[in-house]
């Protein structure tokens, strides 16, 4: 057996898990369903979250984060969404635990002082925009603008579905520097800034949508923005390829969510199985419910291993996007399919608001859309893995 293959967290993200598992606990099934129903932000986990230090995970030390890894983040999500809070209690945080990596990497000194230390003590909400109405999972189609204007730019445009716009002062913004017919890569000209997000020039509208809805999503229409050139995350044109860095990472992150999801799900479901009695006898007792739980749960478990792995991959400057890219398609599937049979499991129950189960149904649903789609994770592995002929 080599030495490089430990099946086993270490004593800091053993404590991490329990510290985290601990104090998300501490917000429960009723508080989630209340701000889900009341659609409204959570406030208090987040605060929660940000009091004890963990926005600043992956953070550099420098800028008053801990700097550790995304094997670390993946811990803090996972348990975060398996305490019950799901996609609503992840959404909330997850921009500010990995988001601004490409700020770390690439952001001036002046504009990392300026926001990461604000975004570690919570200060500082951040939205993502990068998907556009008319461009899709082609985001090289993006048509938002940026043209030079004095010492700045100006731009203009439309984004959709950009979560937590609604609660964000900056916007993580992917515009286009030079049109699209212009560059020879069609990934060029492509320009990356951390600026305001200013209502006088930005129109937010949120988006009714079937769950998550503690945490909105949005179609943001911009007119006339203006950004100031230290607002720009590394050099002009070069955007997309910043956000490649957090491509790998970001997968692993909602495969993390997926498999809290599905854990939770799971648990809900056996407590149920084993209290609800039918025909004299707990339903639990029927191959019929305890086949499906158990398949899930094996499903889960070999889910996490892929995941454990695509982490420590990473973690370790190796190759991962093939093991990020498997995670996030076994979590989802994983997730999903032990939050259904959980809802099947509490019968006509499980369809109603009152035992969660149709929540977390309805958040881990998404996880086989965003933040890309099972097929084009499909797409990948089969040309990218395999070698075959790309089809698109």
């Amino acid at each position: 057996m080599s030495e490089g293959m430990s099946f086993e967290l270490s004593e800091d993200q053993e404590l991490i898990r329990k510290s985290v598992a601990e104090l998300a606990g501490r917000f429960d099934d009723q508080y989630w369903m209340e701000k889900d129903l009341a659609h409204e932000f959570p406030t208090e986990f987040y605060q929660a979250i940000a009091d004890g230090g963990w926005l600043g995970m992956t953070i550099p030390e420098e800028y008053g984060g801990h700097g550790l890894g995304i094997t670390e983040a993946t811990i803090l999500l996972e348990q975060v969404a398996r305490s019950g809070g799901a996609m609503n209690a992840a959404t909330a945080i997850h921009l500010s635990i990995f988001g601004m990596q490409p700020v770390v990497v690439h952001g001036s000194d002046e504009l990392k002082q300026r926001t990461l230390p604000r975004v570690v003590n919570g200060d500082l909400h951040v939205c993502f925009g990068v998907t556009e109405p008319g461009a899709g999972l082609d985001t090289s189609r993006i048509t938002t603008s940026a043209r030079r204007k004095g010492d700045g730019y100006v731009v203009n445009g439309r984004k959709v579905w950009i979560s937590k716009a609604m609660e964000s002062e900056k916007i993580l913004l992917l515009t286009r520097t030079t049109p699209y017919d212009e560059v020879e890569k069609k990934t060029d000209g492509m320009t990356l800034f951390l600026t305001d997000l200013d209502r006088a020039h930005v129109d937010i509208r949120p988006i009714k949508k079937m769950g998550r809805n503690a945490v909105t999503s949005n179609e943001l229409f911009i007119d006339d923005l203006y950004v100031p050139e230290s607002d720009r995350v590394g050099e002009e044109g070069k955007g997309f390829k910043y956000l490649l860095d957090g491509l790998n990472p970001e997968r692993m992150l909602i495969a993390a969510e997926a498999l809290g999801i599905g854990r939770v799900a799971l648990d809900r479901a056996v407590t149920y199985a084993k209290q609800r009695e039918v025909f004299d006898r707990p339903i639990g007792m029927n191959q019929g419910i305890q086949f499906p739980l158990a398949d899930s749960l094996a499903q889960l478990d070999a889910a996490e291993l892929v995941l454990r792995k695509a982490a420590w991959l990473y973690d370790n400057g190796k190759p991962c996007g093939r093991e990020a890219n498997t995670a996030k398609y076994l979590c989802a599937e994983a997730g999903f399919t032990a939050a259904d049979r959980a809802l099947q499991t509490h019968g006509g129950m499980g369809y109603s608001e009152e035992y969660n189960v149709a929540r977390y149904f309805r958040e881990a649903r998404v996880m086989r859309i965003a933040p890309i789609s099972q097929e084009m994770i499909l797409n990948f592995l089969g040309s990218h893995v395999l070698g075959l002929p790309r089809s698109y």
